[in-house]
């Protein structure tokens, strides 16, 4: 087999960048107007088919008509016309009046029906779109075949990239835009364009969304997104609580989730029992609009659950913005404000361009009706001039050299009706030319003025507030009217003792139960390692073989009993492969220090502290020095004496004379020197060793080699931590 060497340089150049790039340009980056190519093709095509004004018609035809600009298949034409539609639901202003179902855009499950069944028509705000298209205001590209024309952009009169809510996910970079109230959005532009120092959040208060529901308004929060264009507010759902059927109704949900997503996972929660107050929950949307109701059990308190649900649930999600749009073809990250001067310096080019097309062709109009009223007095001569040429084609310069004209005046003077040559006709006709002077003066001047120019916006702006008036979907909610869930205060306290095994085996058992049968059950081989007295609402933190630290709370573990196994901690926690709890503790307020004894003689003392985080962390890595075998770890909340033993030697030392490290994973000072083919094989608290010659043992400085064991210090058959 032959192979073909090639620099990965070269590839990446040569087919990657061009793929990313028609991504990132053509395809999921809407640009200033507020469209993807997708949108603005489908829209175009509507446009041409003359569905503004005139009646719907089947999806099907729409989509057969737009495929000669967008060659990307008719389902995912049809699933753009969806989302543009009013039936969808998807956009605070929809472009597509639809008739026939088109899904919901809060229900995952809720398919839209097939092209052929549904219809539509071109929205009437699209008016605002399109009112310019015919006067030249933006420009015209061949379509990818070359057969048609179709437009850059579209001359919307209002600034469209901020009128809905906007997603795009490209090749190394997404958009994800929020809608905002149009008449909001209006008032704001307007008072931007005479103000580009206008506080924009006095009149865009916030964002809104098509599904309604309570944004938690956080002014920082907000205006550090109008003023970079990246970051995240809070979306939850409106609800009421029946009294009389103790059911609540959820009839808002953001717009970030789905009615069966939340459905889903308040089951899965009542199925886990980490909700107990729920009997049942349905979807009970209809005509009316959504609907999910919850019916509750008797003594429930809906305040507090639904503030539990919020919590745990989609029922409040978090919208995270990145304004990313195109100017110019070039990606751009922008706040409100860039957005809104991107947009007016836009739209001011538009008008400019409008303007002069129609300068253009008053222009023209004036000059063929001043060519007309030279023949004015002498109509008889322009009559014997056109009968008396033999030739058809001496009529025009014979016209020309008779009366001093151009061709074009020529021209259109050669082509007056016979019926109206008469001198009343000419004369209507030379009284246009005065008004016709005063328009083109008035467009000169405009023309000149950028003051002038965006009064013109600022009056197409003013007439969108007065044609399409809105109210907000979204209400605001501010932070201090909302109640956090605090899991905490809902958890039960009560006595508990856990046990944990040699091969990682753990039990919460309640004293009652103990009291009933304290005879604890372990697997073959298997034993019990440690066990303390407790809280339910206490932390626990497990250290590894792996030198890894597992945090967690004890009332995430069930109520066990002696009999049985209890949980399996590898599996509970998620370690990792061939990963083992060798200890455990109970931190309490992070006070003292913990205490490691190595293999090696060494002794690390560090600060409990070290192990407290603010986040809900689980997993800590780097819990002590892994390189050296541990033998034994003690919670020191306070100093105390710890007996080390080798083969054939005691070593008693107070914790006192160990400086406590911040640094987990130290390796620790030398506390016992050992003898050739010596090793630590077990501490334990000078308490709990059972020695009888303490002094002996004993040592002052460190390091230390300890004393030959005694018969009667021997130590029993004991346990070992690994």
């Amino acid at each position: 087999m032959n192979f073909t060497e090639e620099r990965i340089t070269r590839t990446l150049t040569e087919n990657y960048m061009p793929y990313a790039m028609s991504v990132i340009v053509s395809r999921a980056l809407p640009e200033i107007d507020g469209f993807k190519p997708s949108h603005r093709k489908l829209l175009y095509t509507m446009y041409k088919m003359n569905l503004l004004s005139g009646n719907r018609t089947k999806s099907a035809n729409v989509v057969g008509q737009t495929m000669r600009l967008n060659p990307h298949g008719d389902a995912a034409i049809y699933e753009t016309m969806v989302r543009l539609s009013r039936g969808n639901g998807a956009l605070l202003t929809p472009f597509v009046d639809s008739k026939g179902n088109f899904g919901k855009v809060y229900s995952r499950d809720m398919a839209y029906a097939a092209a052929r069944y549904t219809e539509v028509k071109l929205d009437g705000i699209c008016s605002e779109l399109f009112s310019d298209i015919d006067a030249e205001a933006v420009d015209f590209v061949d379509n990818y075949d070359g057969t048609l024309k179709e437009p850059t952009l579209l001359p919307t009169t209002f600034p469209n990239i901020l009128a809905n809510p906007n997603l795009g996910i490209a090749v190394g970079m997404a958009c994800q835009v929020c809608g905002f109230d149009l008449n909001e959005l209006c008032r704001t532009t307007i008072e931007f364009i005479k103000n580009p120092e206008h506080d924009l959040m006095s009149t865009l208060i916030a964002p809104d969304f098509p599904t309604g529901g309570e944004l938690i308004y956080d002014r920082a929060q907000l205006e550090s997104i109008y003023r970079t264009g990246r970051g995240s507010f809070k979306v939850r759902a409106k609800w009421q609580y029946l009294k009389k059927e103790n059911i609540i109704e959820i009839t808002e949900i953001p717009y970030t989730t789905t009615v069966e997503a939340i459905i889903d996972k308040v089951t899965d929660l009542v199925k886990t029992g980490k909700i107990r107050e729920v009997s049942d929950i349905r979807d009970e949307t209809g005509k009316e609009g959504l609907k999910i109701a919850i019916d509750l059990k008797r003594g429930t308190d809906a305040d507090k659950l639904m503030a539990k649900l919020m919590k745990m649930t989609p029922l409040c999600d978090s919208f995270s913005c990145n304004f990313n749009i195109l100017i110019g073809g070039m990606p751009r990250v922008m706040g409100v404000g860039e957005i809104l001067d991107e947009w007016t310096a836009w739209r001011t080019d538009c008008v400019r361009r409008k303007l002069y097309h129609d300068l253009q062709k008053k222009k023209a109009k004036l000059h063929l009706l001043k060519g007309l009223r030279k023949i004015l007095l002498d109509i008889d001569r322009a009559i014997a001039i056109i009968r008396d040429t033999e030739e058809d084609a001496e009529v025009i310069p014979n016209l020309m050299i008779g009366f001093g004209i151009d061709e074009v005046q020529a021209e259109f003077i050669a082509e007056i009706k016979l019926r109206n040559i008469n001198k009343e006709h000419i004369l209507k006709r030379l009284k246009e030319v005065e008004d016709l002077e005063k328009e083109i003066d008035r467009l000169e001047d405009i023309l000149a003025s950028k003051a002038k120019l965006r009064n013109l916006i600022i009056k197409d702006l003013e007439g969108i507030i007065k044609k399409y008036p809105t109210t907000r979907r979204t209400s605001i909610v501010y932070e201090h009217e909302v109640e956090e869930y605090d899991a905490s205060q809902h958890i039960e306290d009560y006595a508990v003792n856990v046990f944990l095994s040699k091969d990682g085996y753990f039990k919460k058992i309640v004293p009652q139960s103990l009291r009933l049968s304290s005879e604890q059950k372990f697997k073959e081989g298997d034993g019990l390692r440690q066990t303390f007295e407790s809280t339910n609402k206490a932390e626990i933190i497990f250290l590894t073989n792996q030198g890894q630290a597992y945090k967690a709370k004890l009332h995430e573990f069930d109520d066990s009993k002696a009999s049985v196994l209890g949980d399996y901690l590898p599996q509970k926690l998620g370690m990792d492969e061939n990963e083992a709890p060798i200890f455990m503790l109970l931190p309490g307020d992070f006070s003292g220090n913990l205490v490691y004894v190595f293999e090696n003689g060494k002794v690390a003392k560090v600060e409990l502290s070290s192990f407290a985080t603010k986040s809900n962390r689980r997993k800590l890595t780097g819990a002590y020095y892994d390189k050296v075998p541990l033998v034994a770890a003690f919670h020191a909340v306070s100093d105390m004496e710890i007996a080390l033993y080798t083969q054939s030697r005691i070593l008693i030392f107070n914790t006192a004379q160990l400086q406590a490290k911040t640094t987990r994973a130290t390796q620790g000072v030398a506390v016992m020197t050992l003898k050739k083919n010596q090793q630590v094989t077990r501490a334990a608290l000078l308490t709990e060793a059972g020695i009888e010659n303490v002094a002996r043992y004993r040592t002052r400085t460190i390091p230390a080699a300890g004393a030959l064991i005694k018969e009667e210090d021997a130590p029993d058959k004991q346990m070992s931590l690994l």
